[in-house]
């Protein structure tokens, strides 16, 4: 990760926690197959990060607190309702970081458990979109992207979404829409500006 050319594009403000001067607290998102990208450049140990307590995701899991992040294990087969609740507890005091899609899918499909999360936290959402111009793909469930060394990464961070504390009926699946939407939204923006289809929005400002 250290050879890639690495650019960031936010919609709007800047949301990277390694800014200095840096406040709020979030719940950032972003695909299961793209996590090499915040795990190599937004490291710190006020990000706690959700994996899964299967094999996979503790080797996931032992990389990221090498990396310098903090980690609550737990999914949607094995101790889910215990790490939701340790997430909720943490929101209190750190950023949050989820793979909605995780940890086995469908690929690229938010799951209810981060609209519950975001409910229950009433942190702003922010999603990640990211692009590599090449890469090599697993096989595995998420078609994991490895870029391959050299080649350029995109990121592109979403507005927050803000979507109350009201975890009443339809308003979770209303949430999870809203969220899909950000998720799909970044990540075709990053695809946009890998490919030269737009331009990035910092340069459309300054030309404004």
């Amino acid at each position: 990760m250290r050879t890639i050319r690495f650019e960031y594009h936010p919609e709007g403000e800047r949301y990277d926690p390694n800014d200095p001067g840096f406040t709020g607290r979030y719940l950032y998102c972003f695909w299961h197959e793209h996590i090499l990208v915040p795990a190599s450049q937004f490291a710190r140990k006020d990000i706690q990060v959700l994996t899964s307590k299967h094999a996979d995701g503790q080797m996931i899991a032992r990389a990221c607190r090498s990396l310098g992040f903090s980690t609550v294990a737990g999914s949607s087969t094995r101790g889910g309702a215990e790490a939701v609740r340790e997430m909720v507890r943490q929101g209190e005091v750190c950023h949050l970081a989820i793979t909605p899609d995780g940890p086995k899918g469908p690929r690229r499909e938010v799951q209810p458990g981060v609209a519950y999360l975001a409910l229950k936290t009433g942190l702003p959402v922010i999603s990640f979109g990211v692009a590599y111009s090449n890469c090599w793909r697993f096989g595995s469930w998420d078609k994991f992207a490895l870029p391959k060394p050299f080649s350029r990464a995109l990121l592109v961070t979403s507005k927050p979404l803000v979507v109350g504390s009201d975890v009443g009926r339809g308003v979770l699946e209303r949430v999870r829409i809203d969220i899909q939407a950000q998720v799909d939204g970044v990540n075709a923006r990053a695809e946009e500006l890998l490919a030269g289809k737009s331009r990035p929005a910092d340069l459309l400002r300054r030309a404004a």
